[in-house]
């Protein structure tokens, strides 16, 4: 006999993330759900993104971490609306927690939610969270050969920020590779080359992300 639990979980979880779909769209909030790994570089990039799109968008960011609150506070320095979520040890956010972030909220007054999901490449992926896009972060440092060993989450991200680009002279990085991967898992996903410390390529990153938020 086999009992399959990831299917119901996967189920409650997809109904909910629904739910809060709808609830994004009613008021007019786009939602990106950021995966990568940790030390990636995900808070950096997001505060590089806020700095490029803030005089046009209102913004709030929900940060998703194992335990501490490092990264939420960091958010909120810039003026920004930011709410932690603590796992307790879950490798990766579901909708219920979503849900009580988005719950202290006021989506009236949103026009970006940003989400920074737990460092990991494999647990984030099966999980909806009633975003409009999911976006991968890789950095330099971690490697050119990451979408062969990790396909899922670049198959189902909508773009591919590659970061820390400035390090590239003191890493054994092949990017015409990795460029060629990312294209044979998703032929749609563009790439965009960054230094998020640096303000380096944030521009059309910001732009891409901007045209997106306009159209929805």
């Amino acid at each position: 006999m086999r009992i399959d639990l990831k299917q119901p979980i996967l189920d409650k979880n997809d109904k909910l993330a629904a739910e809060l779909r709808q609830r994004f769209a009613q008021n007019h909030v786009f939602v990106v759900d950021l995966l990568a790994s940790p030390g990636s570089g995900k808070t950096s990039t997001i505060l590089a993104t806020i700095e490029a799109l803030r005089d046009e968008f209102n913004i709030a960011v929900i940060e998703g971490d194992i335990a501490s609150s490092v990264d939420a506070e960091k958010i909120k320095a810039q003026g920004i609306a930011a709410v932690q979520i603590n796992t307790g040890g879950a490798c990766h956010l579901e909708s219920a927690m979503l849900k009580r972030a988005v719950d202290v909220l006021d989506l009236e007054r949103l026009d970006l939610i940003i989400i920074e999901n737990v460092g990991n490449l494999v647990c984030p992926t099966d999980f909806d969270l009633g975003e409009n896009i999911k976006v991968m972060i890789l950095s330099v440092p971690e490697g050119h050969d990451k979408p062969l060993k990790y396909p899922g989450v670049f198959q189902i991200a909508e773009a591919v920020i590659l970061n820390k680009v400035d390090t590239m002279p003191f890493f054994d990085f092949d990017q015409e590779a990795f460029n060629e991967s990312v294209r044979q898992l998703n032929p749609q996903a563009p790439i965009f080359p960054l230094a998020a410390t640096k303000d380096q390529g944030v521009a059309a990153w910001a732009e891409w992300l901007a045209e997106r938020i306009r159209k929805a």
